[in-house]
């Protein structure tokens, strides 16, 4: 462990050093095992944030009530600790440095993290790929990578569902159809889209985007159980 610092008031960065990483994709994920003293074993997935091209991993870990894994890694971790990890794991949700096309990207709350492993992939190969990405938070303390969503050729839009703070510039309601049609790349242009968050998000995003005449084969996504959602 080579620091840990917070993202916002729930979640937390951990950066690590990992002996004998033989590297990721963009969009792959490790497994993270944590042994207690008498034996007992918990283990977790959580996606990589860091893009492939970093010296170091980097994981955002969002601490969940009554969370026995969240709640050790986003309170009691320090500097030196040592972390079990496996991976990286995961073929189907990635974008590969090479591959050709427009991609949209469509986040709810922490599902944005594989997505900022993505965009620093686009920055660190000067990738002259379009990109676009939708992303939908509970309120501004609640995004996540605000410093790593920009750069050549990536345009983003961000949206609050809770909180909105005064002078706020981006939009303010939670993803629907009319959302989808106005801020993300058109059906015509076939994009790779790639969709992250709390089931009930992804599940609803997916559904707008087939009935907007997206092609089902272009559409990847990726869930993880609802936490009270963006």
């Amino acid at each position: 462990m080579l620091r840990v610092t917070a993202e916002t008031p729930t979640a937390s960065r951990l950066r690590l050093a990992v002996h004998d990483w033989a590297g990721h994709d963009a969009g792959q994920h490790v497994d993270v095992r944590l042994t207690a003293p008498d034996g007992y074993t918990a283990q977790r997935s959580y996606s990589i944030a860091s893009p492939p091209q970093a010296p170091h991993l980097d994981l955002v870990v969002e601490r969940l009530e009554d969370g026995e894994v969240s709640g050790y890694m986003t309170e009691e971790l320090r500097s030196g600790d040592l972390l079990e990890l496996r991976g990286p794991i995961g073929g189907y949700f990635v974008w590969p440095a090479t591959a050709a096309g427009p991609v949209q990207l469509i986040a709810g709350g922490s599902g944005v993290v594989p997505f900022l492993s993505m965009l620093g992939q686009h920055r660190a190969t000067r990738s002259e790929i379009q990109v676009r990405l939708l992303y939908s938070a509970r309120s501004e303390a609640d995004l996540i990578g605000t410093g790593e969503l920009a750069g050549p050729g990536i345009s983003t839009t961000l949206t609050l569902t809770r909180a909105v703070p005064p002078g706020w510039e981006g939009l303010r309601r939670r993803v629907d159809v009319t959302m989808l049609a106005e801020h993300t790349l058109a059906p015509e242009r076939s994009p790779l889209v790639f969709v992250c968050g709390p089931t009930s998000f992804v599940e609803t995003v997916a559904a707008g985007l087939l009935s907007l005449g997206h092609d089902q084969s272009r559409i990847k996504t990726e869930r993880f159980g609802a936490t009270g959602g963006p």
